[in-house]
């Protein structure tokens, strides 16, 4: 995990992705070397964007969506999902967050067979792996007797 020191040394773009990695990537926020480059390409496309005329806004807009990309849909959150709504009986809701990420390196391989890109949760395929992963979850929690 990237410690109070490091986060002094990032840029806007840093911290801003950082936060964003706490909240629905977890297992990449102690990814410094991603973080970094990320920012800096942030960075990078809005000064290019300034240059080419576009608004402070409207780059901004380009810098944030490329420093977003690929990070719209999250394994972790799609399990919290799971887990508050088919396992409230079985799992605290409180308890989901820590508890997603035990389970997330269980759930790669019902993870794998769907094409997971950022508008995946807008798919009529998300149905099937929320399907799926209530399954694993189910098979999971039964036979670790949680």
């Amino acid at each position: 995990m990237i410690d109070k020191n490091q986060t002094t040394d990032l840029s806007y773009y840093g911290l801003y992705l950082l936060k964003y990695l706490k909240e629905n990537h977890p297992d990449k926020a102690s990814d410094t070397d991603f973080i970094e480059s990320r920012a800096d390409h942030a960075a990078d496309m809005y000064e290019q964007s300034r240059l080419e005329g576009y608004t402070p806004e409207g780059a901004q807009e380009l810098a944030m969506a490329a420093l977003t990309e690929g990070l719209h849909f999250s394994k972790y959150n799609t399990i919290i999902e799971v887990l508050w709504n088919e396992f409230g009986d079985e799992v605290e809701p409180g308890n989901a967050p820590a508890f997603a990420l035990t389970l997330q390196p269980e759930m790669e391989e019902v993870f794998a067979r769907y094409p997971l890109t950022d508008n995946f949760a807008y798919t009529s395929e998300y149905d099937l792996l929320y399907t799926e992963l209530t399954g694993a979850v189910a098979t999971y929690l039964e036979k670790h007797g949680v």
